[in-house]
Formats: structure tokens, C-alpha cells, sequence
């Protein structure tokens, strides 16, 4: 083996010596990126803890990480408002073991809300999170609900909410400030995006759903999110007008419906068309037309599970390692309207467990690139953008790095006649590619380059 290793190391240096003298552009109008050209898009992925506060949902960042929202619903009595917390929490914080031909994962909430610095409400759950395969726990999306209702007089409070990891003895714990309202005739409960909802007939009882805490949307795979409200007063049916606002204050969708009777209350399940919002954070607005009362509830769209937020253009710049140049350019050319089809299209073409709710692959390119962005961030900046990052976003990691010192110039920009070098191994691909210390920044032969080219060429999907 390391006698092959030096003779494809000579014949390597014999083709990299015009790198001194000659352009960095690839020869032949190829589709395929150059390294070197490539344009500054994408820099680090902000924290998805950070995204969730700003709309207004209770978050905590890693290892435990949980998402929480807080609604409000009326009781039969106006001194008294029912308060849901619902809480998710990806597989893949929790620390599952082997039971049987299962897995299982023991996680403890708690949750006290307080007021005036004493307590008023508290829960304390332990709960078991039970999957049939061990690639499901490594699921990243809100796979894991936790929700429980309390009976609060109106008013400020304080909520501390703790998340422990039973089997890894890890926990996060998040503080929120509640404003509970009082909720009686003419007014309108928290809209809570769900999964499912039975809603109620008497106010004596609790809501009947099931929350998405995260109030989240995946573009191209999810073609609308449902919305459960409900209203309060008298009548067979209320009317109300509902408005979604993106980021910027501008409206992009705007609709009515009648909320049915229901025993004691109005009640109904809105469906709000994701293809109309596109990529980013929303507000949906419900105003009921006999009142003033107006509710609000966040809604963020994205491309999927721990993909940076992004524009639909930016995203076709990540994927450049990842699929091929027709695919992309399938999605360059679709018109807006198009847009959540033909990326839908290409989710299921690249996904290599189309039964799961992810795109494995994709998801693991992307924790790629935020790995990159770390390593190499001294090469370039954004450390994916680099030769090294490049070679790690699109083929992994190497399996073997081997590093040598060689006596021999590669550029005319080196200080002497000793090159230092990194060899990457990639059994998978019986490839190795080499790298060149160019005054503090690692570079690819151009034999290599023209290689690792062809290597994500094949690869790709």
C-alpha cells in the first residue's frame, strides 16, 4: 500500500507544477464548479434555538434541545383560563438502549409556573419514548410531544420549563414570561398549529389536539398546515378573516372561514397553503368580523430538519455538492409558483428512505457543512467554500489523513523548497487526493481538483 502511495504521489507532482503559472479556471466548459470561483454563499447556520425565540417560542439550544409554545383557552368560568404548554424534542437528544427488538429512551419534565416569586402550578413527568428501529433515534424532527394543561387565574407569570435526558443524565431548562388572558364571550383562543385536533364541546373539558410546538412547515413536502382556533360567545356559526404576514410585514395570504357551534363554543381547523408563504417566518392574524378581538400565532417555513434558514435561490448554492448540475438547474428555472412542486420532486428523487420523514442524505450534507465551516475556516471563509471543506461536505470524511513534508516547490508564492502536504485517503472510492500548504492555506493539486471533480461527479444524484 505505500508503495502505491508514492508512485501516484510522483505522478501527481508532475502534473501540479503549473499551478504556478497558470489560470485556476477548469478547461472545457464544464458544469462542474471550480473550487477556486466558487461564490461566498453560505456562512455559518444560525442557531435554530435563536429562530424559535424570535417568533416567540420557548427554546433551548443543544444538547437537550426542546421547542415550546404556550396557548390559551377559555374555561367555564372567566376567573379561570386554560393554559397548554406543549414541548417537542427531536429523537436524537435523547439516549435510547436496547430493549428487546426495541429502543427505549426514559426523559423527565418539569415544568412550575410562578408568580410574585411563589409557585403556583407545577408537573413533574417522567415519560418513556419507545422505536422500533435505531435509525429512528436519531430522528430530528419534533418526533417527541409532551403536553399538559394547567387551570391558571389570569394574569403574569413565570414559566421554568426543565427537559432532563434520563439515560445520558443531560438536561436543559428554559425560562419564559406567560401572560394568561382572561377569555370569556367576544373573544378568541391561541390559533395552535397541529398535527390532529377533535376539539371540545364544553368548556369543563380540554381540547382535543395535538400541537406542533415548533409551529413549523417543511417547503416542497408539507402543502398546507392546519390551525385549530376557537371562539367564544353565541350564535350557529362565527365568521372570522385570517391574514399571514412574512418577515417583513408583507401580506401573502388572506382568507375567511366559519367557525361551526360546538356545544358551548365555535371551533374550527384552518388550513393555511404553504406554496403561498414560501421560505422563512410568518404571523397568521385571526379577527373575528362581530369584534375587535385579534389573535396571533407563528408559523416558519424551511427547507427541512437542521437546514440553515435560507432563500430558495441561496439553497441551490449549498446544493452544489450535492446534486447534479440538471437537477439544480431544474429548480434555477422554476417559476415562484412552482417552486414547492419541483422542489418536492427533487426531496424525493435525492432521498434515500423515502418512508421516513427526512432526506437523510441531505441532512447529513448540510451537518457537513456546519462541521466545515468550523475546521477550515482558517483556509477560507466560509470554511465549506474552502478546498478542504469542499472535499468534506461532498465526499465525507476521509479515512485516513496522512501527512508529509516533501522537498519541492509547488508555487512561485512558497518562502522554500519544502512543501508540506495532506493526503486523504478514501477507500470507498480508491481515491486519494492531496493537499498543499500555500502560505497557511491548504489547496488542492490541480490533478487532485480535476479528481474530486469527477469523484462528486459520479456521486452525485
Amino acid at each position: 500500500m505505500r508503495t502505491t502511495s508514492r508512485v501516484r504521489l510522483g505522478l501527481l507532482f508532475l502534473g501540479s507544477a503549473a499551478l504556478a503559472c497558470s489560470s485556476s479556471t477548469t478547461s472545457g466548459g464544464s458544469d462542474e464548479p471550480n473550487p477556486r470561483v466558487l461564490a461566498s454563499t453560505g456562512a455559518s447556520a444560525p442557531d435554530m434555538s435563536d429562530l424559535y425565540r424570535q417568533i416567540g417560542l420557548l427554546a433551548a439550544p443543544g444538547p437537550v434541545a426542546f421547542v415550546g409554545k404556550i396557548s390559551a383557552f377559555a374555561s367555564r368560568s372567566p376567573d379561570t383560563t386554560l393554559l397548554l404548554v406543549s414541548i417537542s424534542l427531536p429523537n436524537r437528544a435523547l439516549t435510547f438502549t436496547r430493549e428487546g427488538d426495541r429502543y427505549r429512551a426514559p426523559y423527565e419534565v418539569s415544568l412550575t409556573l410562578s408568580r410574585g416569586g411563589a409557585d403556583v402550578a407545577t408537573v413533574n413527568a417522567m415519560e418513556i419514548v419507545r422505536v422500533g428501529s435505531f435509525r429512528e433515534t436519531n430522528r430530528t424532527d419534533e418526533s417527541v410531544i409532551f403536553q399538559h394543561y394547567f387551570h391558571l387565574p389570569p394574569g403574569d407569570y413565570t414559566l421554568s420549563a426543565m427537559i432532563r435526558d434520563v439515560g445520558g443524565s443531560r438536561s436543559a431548562t428554559q425560562q419564559a414570561s406567560v401572560g394568561v388572558p382572561i377569555l370569556g364571550a367576544g373573544r378568541l383562543s391561541t390559533p395552535v398549529l397541529v398535527y390532529e385536533a377533535s376539539g371540545r364541546a364544553v368548556l369543563d373539558s380540554a381540547p382535543g389536539l395535538l400541537a406542533s410546538p415548533r409551529s413549523s412547515a417543511v417547503f416542497g413536502r408539507d402543502s398546507t398546515v392546519a390551525v385549530y382556533i376557537e371562539a367564544y360567545g353565541q350564535g350557529p356559526r362565527l365568521p372570522v378573516d385570517f391574514v399571514v404576514r412574512n418577515d417583513k410585514g408583507a401580506q401573502v395570504w388572506r382568507d375567511s372561514a366559519n367557525l361551526a357551534r360546538r356545544g358551548m363554543l365555535f371551533s374550527g381547523i384552518v388550513s393555511v397553503p404553504i406554496s403561498n408563504i414560501g421560505i422563512g417566518t410568518a404571523q397568521v392574524s385571526f379577527t373575528r368580523r362581530d369584534a375587535t378581538d385579534t389573535v396571533k400565532a407563528p408559523l416558519f417555513v424551511s427547507f427541512g430538519e437542521d437546514i440553515p434558514l435560507m432563500s430558495f435561490e441561496d439553497m441551490i448554492g449549498y446544493l452544489i455538492f450535492f446534486a447534479t448540475p440538471g437537477r439544480l438547474n431544474a429548480l434555477k428555472s422554476a417559476p415562484p409558483e412552482k417552486r414547492a412542486s419541483v422542489w418536492a420532486e427533487f426531496l424525493r428523487a435525492t432521498d434515500p428512505y423515502p418512508e421516513t420523514p427526512i432526506n437523510e442524505d441531505m441532512q447529513a450534507y448540510f451537518g457537513r457543512i456546519q462541521i466545515a465551516n468550523a475546521q477550515f475556516r482558517m483556509d477560507r471563509n466560509p470554511g465549506w467554500l474552502s478546498d478542504r471543506g469542499m472535499v468534506f461536505v461532498a465526499l465525507g470524511e476521509p479515512d485516513q489523513i496522512i501527512e508529509r513534508n516533501v522537498n519541492q516547490s509547488i508555487t512561485t508564492t512558497q518562502m522554500g523548497n519544502t512543501t508540506r502536504l495532506q493526503i486523504w485517503q478514501y477507500r470507498q472510492y480508491d481515491a486519494q487526493l492531496i493537499f498543499y500548504d500555500d502560505t497557511g492555506k491548504w489547496r488542492l493539486t490541480r490533478p487532485s481538483e480535476t479528481e474530486f471533480l469527477a469523484l462528486n461527479a459520479r456521486r452525485q444524484r
